[in-house]
């Protein structure tokens, strides 16, 4: 069976729900294992455990002018006629919802029957509410941008009680260069959950895709975007391929070294001092065949070609003082899931400069930025600078003093 879907064929979706809801109560008791439940829903039940509890609600972190400002100038603007040409229908006939949210699940556009639009209402599904995992649970849109693939969620799959009585598809929308844009999004009833309304989402954002490819000047160089994503993707002209766990960290380290690096340097960035020579190598030589000769040289390795990185244009904001453009193109740590010692330090580096960068501004919107991040969510330095320039937002003060409590706790628990 097809994973992204929600339903097998013959499935009964009343039996479905029910089975599901079990296991998601069974889940929130305790248990390891939510079985039946597909792989993706029961990773996504897994992160946002760790996030938020059943029954809470997606908060509304843009409004009004600011609101308004920010979808205008966004680049998924630009394919909203697409969004309501291909998908306007369902929003039109009483029983559907279009949505379409940005990389950090911000939803900018919701529409549909005015019936409709209420119901979704009353669990704060309407725009600028957050609708990331970290903020309000497995959801279609939310879990797309975590996993970067189209897909449904069925009813009682979606973590947060409130939103169980809905079904939804979305998929993950790009910019030319490979970066996360945002998602879009179908939501109605239970009879969502079928071949045809994933492919016809999916369709819809591979058109948008299309078009913006086509509004964006020729590349005369490859751009690797390798931030909030743990495989890299290397586009170049109109191509793009996902590169594998190894070779997204080698590719990102030798964007880093055009003087170029000896494979034992290269192994100790990557393995430490377990390096082995001969891995090593073998990771190289398969690296090479990707790229092709023309693009990879040897003695020491090193890039024949500059390549454009996602992460070199957030240096480049935070070099000449774009603080706001820099957080901005930033969708998350680079190669989040690598443990390469070269790609930490990098990483490291990176998020390390823009925070510090982002507190400096004494900005209450960019420090509201990074805390509703997934990154952000528990940097109590920033929870604190924020509550002192927003007194009144009494959610946030209480969210600062609970990560004090827990600081302070685990501050006694690991003291002699």
């Amino acid at each position: 069976m097809n994973p992204w879907l929600a339903l097998a064929p013959g499935d009964d979706p009343a039996e479905r729900i029910r089975e599901v809801g079990r296991a998601h109560e069974r889940f929130l008791a305790g248990s390891a294992r939510p079985v039946p439940v597909r792989a993706v829903v029961a990773e996504s039940w897994a992160r946002s455990a760790g996030w938020i509890g059943a029954d809470g609600t997606a908060p509304i972190v843009l409004r009004d002018d600011e609101l308004e400002a920010y979808r205008s100038a966004h680049p998924l603007a630009r394919v909203m006629p697409i969004f309501r040409d291909l998908l306007g229908g369902l929003a039109d006939d009483g029983d559907h919802i279009l949505a379409v949210c940005d990389a950090h699940g911000r939803l900018l556009w919701v529409e549909g029957h005015a019936a409709t639009l209420r119901g979704a209402a009353s669990m704060n599904f309407v725009p600028g509410a957050r609708w990331d995992e970290a903020h309000a649970g497995t959801n279609a849109p939310g879990t797309a941008l975590a996993v970067d693939h189209a897909l449904q969620i069925f009813a009682t799959e979606h973590f947060s009680r409130s939103v169980q009585r809905w079904t939804c598809t979305a998929a993950p929308i790009h910019d030319p260069g490979g970066r996360l844009l945002g998602a879009i999004d179908v939501t109605g009833g239970n009879h969502l959950a079928n071949p045809h309304s994933l492919a016809l989402v999916r369709a819809t954002a591979l058109a948008a895709e299309t078009y913006l490819r086509g509004l964006a000047p020729p590349r005369a160089e490859p751009a690797v975007a390798a931030l909030g994503r743990d495989e890299a993707v290397l586009a170049s002209g109109r191509t793009r391929a996902s590169l594998k766990r190894r070779h997204s960290e080698l590719l990102v380290l030798l964007t880093t070294h055009p003087e170029g690096r000896t494979g034992d340097q290269l192994g100790l960035d990557l393995y430490g001092d377990d390096a082995n020579p001969v891995t090593v190598r073998a990771e190289l030589s398969r690296l090479r065949r990707i790229l092709g000769p023309e693009l990879l040289d040897s003695r020491p390795y090193r890039l024949r070609r500059r390549l454009t990185t996602d992460f070199d244009a957030v240096l480049e904001h935070l070099g000449n003082g774009r603080t706001p453009l820099a957080l901005d193109a930033y969708p998350g740590p680079l190669l989040p899931g690598s443990d390469a010692p070269g790609i930490v330090r990098l990483r490291r580096m990176i998020e390390g400069r823009l925070r510090t960068a982002v507190l400096a501004t004494g900005d209450r919107r960019l420090l509201r930025a990074w805390i509703d991040s997934q990154w952000g969510a528990d940097d109590l330095e920033i929870w604190e600078a924020y509550t002192r320039l927003a007194p009144n937002d009494l959610a946030a003060a209480r969210r600062a003093a609970a990560l004090a409590a827990d600081y302070a706790c685990n501050v006694r628990a690991t003291s002699p």
